[in-house]
């Protein structure tokens, strides 16, 4: 089970509960799976606004990802989509211009739901650990 996400304020610099990245991962992909539901892909292309809120949250899955592994990275090796995951949020920063729309869309349906599951796995473990 995934908590509320973290919506941690303050210093960039400050220190981070790795339980809490791994909350706002789950947090960005339920974003993304409410932001999906019940449109198709042509509603996506045709709608720069839902685009760029899917991406924002896959950013966000990225960036959590890598904190998580800075900070643990014993636990983060338990996340099998984790490099990808990491992949897609530095493709969404560094390379915009060549954005493949369809691999979006692809991957919120055919991989989040997985990675969701072992991050939701391992939150639930670690939670329980406390």
């Amino acid at each position: 089970m995934c908590a509320q996400g973290s919506n941690a304020h303050g210093s960039y610099f400050m220190q981070h509960d790795p339980l809490a990245w791994l909350s706002d991962v789950c947090q960005a992909i339920d974003y993304i799976t409410a932001f999906v539901r019940g449109r198709d892909f042509d509603a996506y292309l045709a709608d720069t606004m839902f685009r760029s809120a899917v991406e924002r949250q896959f950013e966000i899955v990225g960036e959590a990802l890598t904190q998580f592994a800075r900070e643990a990275p014993d636990l983060a090796a338990r996340i099998g989509d984790l490099p990808p995951a990491i992949a897609m949020r530095n493709a969404l920063i560094h390379g915009y211009r060549s954005l493949e729309h369809e691999t979006i869309w692809l991957t919120v349906h055919e991989n989040l739901p997985e990675l969701r599951a072992q991050v939701a796995a391992l939150l639930d473990e670690l939670g329980n650990a406390r």
